[in-house]
């Protein structure tokens, strides 16, 4: 079966199918609906043939559906028919937890997203659990998305949000007892050095997890369904 991953992303959304190796991004911005999403995905892509499709989506996804709008994205994406869009089976995952699934190696590995916000998943023994923890509070009344998010970044310089990162993770980390934590995201790369137990995540992590969702049943097992 050929998969075509597909990462919603804020400013971009990147896309690869079995079987390639260099993914393919379009430009995607505050406007963007899924339709346009759709579309755009499928002129991209063209000359890849898929006979499935995995989305990583920004937001909170429950039973494989979208149930609130992304952030950074345009309106239309909740109640939005992916499977008859793409003219296949889909299934879509909080974008976090599709690159946790590609992360994981085992035991208890706790996943979290520095990008825009705070992404993040938990596995247990093989069962993936997408999390809403950016939104817990941290300090001084703002959340940890507030201080490791990319507003945090802004407001912090990289010194000091360096600082609360690898604080919030070994908070996370103790909270959660996990064995092995992945950061991940687009800001994991400003990070200079990481503690012992933590290790660095990947985009290409994230095509790995859509590719799981549907290929590799004794992996892991995400709660999402088709949609």
């Amino acid at each position: 079966m050929r998969i075509l991953a597909i990462d919603v992303g804020g400013s971009h959304v990147k896309m690869l199918v079995t079987g390639q190796t260099v993914p393919i991004k379009i430009v995607s911005g505050p406007t963007m609906t899924a339709r346009q999403m759709v579309r755009g995905v499928k002129q991209a892509v063209a000359a890849w043939p898929f006979d499935a499709v995995s989305i990583g989506y920004p937001g909170v996804v429950l039973h494989g559906k979208p149930v609130s709008e992304p952030r950074n994205l345009g309106a239309g994406w909740v109640g939005f028919n992916f499977s008859r869009a793409f003219g296949c089976p889909v299934k879509i995952i909080n974008d976090a937890a599709m690159q946790a699934l590609g992360s994981y190696r085992g035991g208890r590995m706790l996943f979290l997203g520095l990008g825009t916000g705070l992404g993040s998943a938990f596995i247990v023994d093989g069962v993936l659990e997408p999390m809403e923890l950016a939104h817990l509070p941290y300090l001084h009344g703002r959340t940890y998305e507030e201080y490791v998010g990319e507003g945090g970044l802004e407001r912090l310089g990289p010194k000091k949000w360096q600082h609360h990162v690898l604080d919030v993770v070994a908070l996370l980390k103790a909270a959660l007892e996990a064995e092995d934590v992945v950061v991940g995201g687009g800001n994991a790369r400003r990070l200079r050095q990481l503690p012992a137990g933590v290790r660095r995540g990947s985009n290409a992590y994230a095509f790995a997890g859509g590719f799981r969702m549907w290929t590799s049943p004794a992996g892991p097992r995400p709660r999402a369904a088709s949609a």
